[in-house]
């Protein structure tokens, strides 16, 4: 074998290895009962948000959708996410009255990142602050259920 030959069969080896398609990552969802009244756990709900950097709005009266957290401050946010990229998150909420004191609450945080000029935006796992589970740890403080 030539040194030609054994370049182009470790260049192909290669780009057929790392070929595929990306793997998907777990959903970061919640579903849980919490021991509150519907109206509290919305409350609760809008102002955990709201003080996360969140933009809230109720679509209706049991669902509720948030515009992308505003990761950065500053007047050269936008060139710095262009350059370097970041990551940027939004949650998805559904609350059901299950009997008079509890409250069925459903939580999907959905994070997007991106590390440079040339790539695009992609599915990425939640940074903790922004995940579920404690998003869940602080409806619960604000609702002191602990």
């Amino acid at each position: 074998m030539t040194l030609r030959t054994g370049l182009l069969l470790a260049t192909m080896t290669l780009v057929i290895g790392c070929s595929g398609a990306p793997h998907a990552l777990p959903a970061d969802l919640i579903e849980t009962r919490l021991a509150a009244p519907l109206d509290a756990v919305k409350t609760a709900l809008t102002q955990v948000l709201t003080d996360g950097g969140y933009e809230v709005d109720w679509k209706n009266d049991s669902t509720l959708e948030t515009s992308y957290r505003e990761e950065m401050h500053g007047p050269g946010k936008r060139l710095y996410r262009w350059r370097f990229g970041t990551i940027k998150s939004r949650v998805n909420a559904t609350v059901k009255a299950a009997d008079d004191q509890s409250t069925l609450l459903t939580l999907e945080v959905q994070s997007e990142g991106k590390d440079g000029i040339f790539t695009s935006w992609e599915q990425v796992p939640s940074a903790l602050p922004q995940s579920a589970d404690n998003q869940l740890r602080l409806i619960k403080n604000a609702l002191q259920l602990l």
